[in-house]
């Protein structure tokens, strides 16, 4: 008999070999879910009280729990992404429906808020609904609280076997692979792409055969205008970096209040990989080449929407 609290864990099943994506649905869908998610009445939210006090809803090995991101996470995100932020989303029609995906986007912005921004837009405005399961640092899961919400929102590790692992069974995956040189970058150099490093997200994506879909979110740079960098006080605290932008540390904590700059966040035409030879994530140089063809996709995007936007707090 199953205690009152426990969720049940549903486990995902093996992953399968490239080309041979797992078909099973490793993430069940709560009981009730029908179209999209937009708004949660007082019923809904009852239910979902009810079923958190008697354990019956589910999440998968990762940690994944769909109907605490629909029910929770998304409702309090949507204020942002709609009124705040006013994003708009140009080439959905590029992520497919089903299947294995990697996603690859630009990072920056301070905080990560373009991550969180692109995984509502996906499930908000793409038929499918679909969820991006993201890749994050390190530092993400080692931070009390953070760690536990960023599991039970799908994100995981950035590590080969969990992102092949996701792939294999046909999930959308996300990469940013600029990283923290991404996020926290100087204002005086956004939208300029940073290394994306040896490549590991496009071995991933040869060894399983989907497509990479590279993404530019348009928007986030001037969220946070960051001027300077703490180090002394970084190192201290473990971080990355500290911050100095013209409102922080400066107005103290109104300054971590974003700047609502008008965001685009857009998809690019796929890059496919299952035409490759099975071998191919073990070629260095494919890899690296593939890695700057994504690369310069991505950084032509974002000159391209730059190119066609009346401001930075108008669009």
């Amino acid at each position: 008999m199953k205690p009152q609290g426990a969720a049940r864990v549903v486990p995902l099943p093996s992953a399968g070999s490239r080309g041979e994506p797992n078909t099973g649905a490793n993430v069940v869908p709560f009981p009730g879910r029908v179209g999209p998610q937009r708004s949660t009445g007082p019923s809904s939210l009852t239910d979902f009280v009810r079923r958190r006090i008697t354990g019956d809803y589910r999440v998968d090995e990762f940690g994944f729990d769909p109907e605490l991101t629909e029910t929770v996470l998304f409702p309090l995100l949507r204020p942002l992404y709609d009124h705040w932020f006013r994003v708009s989303t140009h080439g959905l029609d590029n992520i497919p429906a089903e299947g294995g995906a990697l996603l690859v986007s630009n990072h920056s912005g301070v905080l990560p808020l373009d991550a969180v921004m692109t995984a509502l837009a996906i499930h908000d405005e793409h038929p499918a609904q679909r969820f991006l399961r993201m890749l994050g640092a390190d530092l993400v899961f080692d931070t009390p609280v953070l760690g536990s919400l960023a599991r039970k929102t799908g994100q995981t590790l950035a590590c080969h076997p969990d992102a092949e692992r996701l792939l294999c069974d046909g999930e959308l995956v996300g990469v940013w692979p600029e990283g923290f040189k991404g996020v926290g970058k100087s204002f005086s150099a956004r939208y300029k792409l940073q290394r994306f490093g040896r490549g590991g997200f496009v071995s991933a994506a040869l060894r399983t055969g989907v497509p990479i879909i590279p993404c530019a979110v348009v928007g986030a740079e001037e969220i946070y205008p960051k001027i300077g960098d703490i180090r002394p006080l970084a190192r201290l605290l473990r971080l990355p970096y500290f911050p100095v932008t013209p409102f922080f540390p400066l107005l103290g904590p109104l300054g971590t209040i974003p700047l609502p700059t008008k965001w685009h966040i857009e998809f690019g035409e796929p890059i496919r990989t299952d035409d490759y030879a099975a071998d191919a994530a073990d070629d260095q140089l494919l890899v690296l080449t593939l890695t700057d063809r994504i690369r310069e996709s991505i950084q032509t995007l974002l000159y391209r929407r730059l190119s066609q936007r009346r401001g930075v707090f108008t669009g």
